[in-house]
């Protein structure tokens, strides 16, 4: 009954409102990224704010995000990938609104943002790693990667719509309001998801195949006596419970998606902190220029984004992704080397850096569909959740290895220089070159392949692996 799937040519109405939907969800994980910055612009003076309690609240939706993508991506191969988006959104949902209450205190109220953007974060994470598999379930083998590639195409519009909101807001209904209409944009995703059935997959993995076929003449819009019978069709053995040690057993799995997780994340993360305050020093232009300019960086990002998502489809994943790596470390190197050079009247390193971004960002339209189908489908989002929230270390690592190099004590917004742009751009270098190697030495290629047709070829390589261990 999955071939119905596989063989369209065209996305239907459903699968379409569908993949917006996700692209929405994503959106609005990463506008909250945006805001916590815009809320400390506005409450560490008054609050008498030391450096250590700014960082604490700034990095804590990151650590949670660790814990929540690990969990709830385990939690969705147990119980159904439509529940526990339901609950993520959910507690992000319910997190978001629980800031605009923050009160206004200088003694605990950096504790209550703190336990609250912890929250944010922990449902935030298993958003992403639940979102993206359950939309490829439902998708043509031909088309899986580019939509995925395009749902993550949302979070640099995450950051364009914050930016829009402060704005254009923030004079009238102050940081408060903002929270509330994101509390309201997150109540309305929830109710439109409450209309998406299970994954058709997940169903039948689980042997309850009538309820798949009713999934599937949902996406495709045709009546259920049009989709063929699927008992049989898919290995019930597959529902077997599995663990967080199994993981280890598909190797190349394991590697290609937790280091090219922790490689893009790393690199990325500890670069936009850099970014603000390099443009300043660089480019000489003032700290309040530096919003309109990342504007057209922000561009580059989410053209680089929607690019690589087709690019993956066209010459598959593994040269994709590894020519993202690739260009993102070239890129960054050489905007370390060219400094405050010139270019037909404008500044050659701003322009590098659009590059940079379009890369560097960009990749992570690979990275995270690539991350879920390399995984069999019982360790799909367990897989993925685990190697996106190992990859979440990268936002310390990065900010603190960079610290490191420049000797600053500052891990959050680092201080910076012209004479050491090489070195620090150097080291995410290293990063964006550990990713591709993931992918160009490490992994396998999924492209135009059903999900059952990888899941044999994932169980066929774990087969080889342990007959050659037991020779």
């Amino acid at each position: 009954m999955f071939e119905l799937l596989d063989q369209q040519q065209r996305l239907s109405r459903r699968q379409f409102t569908l993949a917006v939907i996700a692209a929405w969800a994503v959106c609005l994980e990463f506008l909250d990224y945006f805001l916590i910055g815009f809320i400390l612009t506005f409450v560490a003076g008054p609050w008498n704010l030391s450096f250590g309690q700014s960082s604490v609240i700034l990095l804590s939706s990151g650590v949670g995000a660790i814990f929540g993508a690990i969990f709830f991506g385990r939690l969705a191969d147990r119980i159904g990938r439509r529940r526990v988006f339901l609950m993520t959104i959910l507690i992000f949902t319910a997190a978001t609104a629980a800031l605009a209450l923050t009160p206004d205190s200088e003694s605990y109220g950096w504790l209550y943002l703190t336990f609250f953007r912890v929250i944010i974060g922990f449902g935030a994470g298993g958003l992403y790693v639940v979102d993206l598999p359950l939309v490829q379930e439902y998708m043509p083998a031909s088309k899986r990667g580019r939509v995925a590639g395009v749902v993550t195409a949302s979070v640099p519009l995450g950051f364009l719509a914050g930016s829009l909101m402060v704005w254009l807001l923030a004079d009238v209904i102050g940081w408060r309001g903002i929270l509330v209409i994101a509390a309201v944009m997150g109540f309305l995703v929830l109710l439109l998801r409450l209309a998406i059935p299970e994954s058709p997959r997940y169903l039948a993995r689980n042997g309850d195949f009538e309820g798949a076929r009713r999934s599937i003449a949902w996406a495709l819009d045709r009546p259920v006596d049009e989709v063929p019978q699927g008992v049989g069709c898919v290995d019930e053995t597959a529902s077997a419970r599995a663990s967080f040690r199994d993981l280890i057993r598909y190797p190349r799995s394991f590697w290609t998606s937790v280091l090219a997780n922790l490689g893009m994340q790393t690199g990325y993360y500890g670069l936009t902190l850099w970014t603000p305050t390099l443009l300043v020093i660089v480019v000489g232009i003032s700290p309040t220029e530096t919003g309109f300019f990342m504007i057209f960086v922000t561009l580059g990002a989410l053209a680089g984004r929607f690019a690589l998502s087709y690019l993956s489809e066209m010459i598959g994943r593994r040269l994709a992704g590894g020519l993202a790596g690739i260009c993102a470390a070239v890129t960054i190197v050489v905007a370390g080397l060219i400094g405050d050079v010139t270019w037909m009247g404008m500044s050659a390193f701003f322009l590098i850096m659009v590059a940079v971004y379009f890369f560097g960002e960009g990749g992570f339209a690979i990275v995270g569909p690539y991350s879920a189908e390399v995984w069999p489908s019982k360790l799909r989002t367990t897989g993925m959740g685990f190697s996106y929230g190992i990859g979440g270390l990268g936002k310390i690592i990065g900010p603190l290895g960079l610290g490191l190099i420049l000797g600053s004590s500052d891990l959050v917004k680092p201080e910076a220089s012209e004479q050491n742009l090489l070195p620090g751009f150097s080291y995410f270098a290293a990063w964006y070159l550990l990713c591709a190697a993931m992918f160009l030495f490490v992994g396998f290629e999924t492209r135009g392949k059903s999900i059952e047709t990888l899941d044999d070829e994932i169980e066929k390589q774990r087969t080889r692996r342990r007959g050659a261990s037991v020779r």
